[in-house]
């Protein structure tokens, strides 16, 4: 992601998925939070992938939360293209 992208992020949220039952919300914030979220994920090379519209919805699940059903199919696309970045896929399956 450039800087210049970067600066126009205003809201983030990280998603955990273990390979067992819907991903959760792990972090959610607008801000001086979603930079600290996107630093993490940065420093811990984790994918970003931005979806303005899909993190607007994210933003209204309750942290450690499962996605609802109705977010699945966008969340598996986000899942998807992280997977297509790296080697790591979930420990169960």
């Amino acid at each position: 992601m450039s800087k210049k992208a970067k600066q126009n992020i205003d809201v983030a949220v990280a998603l955990k998925w273990d390979g067992s039952g819907a991903p959760r919300v792990t972090a959610k914030g607008r801000g001086e939070t979603a930079e600290r979220i996107l630093q993490l994920a940065q420093q811990h090379d984790i994918p970003m992938q931005h979806e303005q519209g899909l993190v607007e919805l994210l933003l209204l699940v309750d942290l450690d939360q499962e996605i609802p059903r109705t977010l699945y199919v966008a969340v598996a696309e986000v899942i998807a293209f992280a997977y297509s970045l790296t080697d790591h896929r979930p420990t169960k399956v």
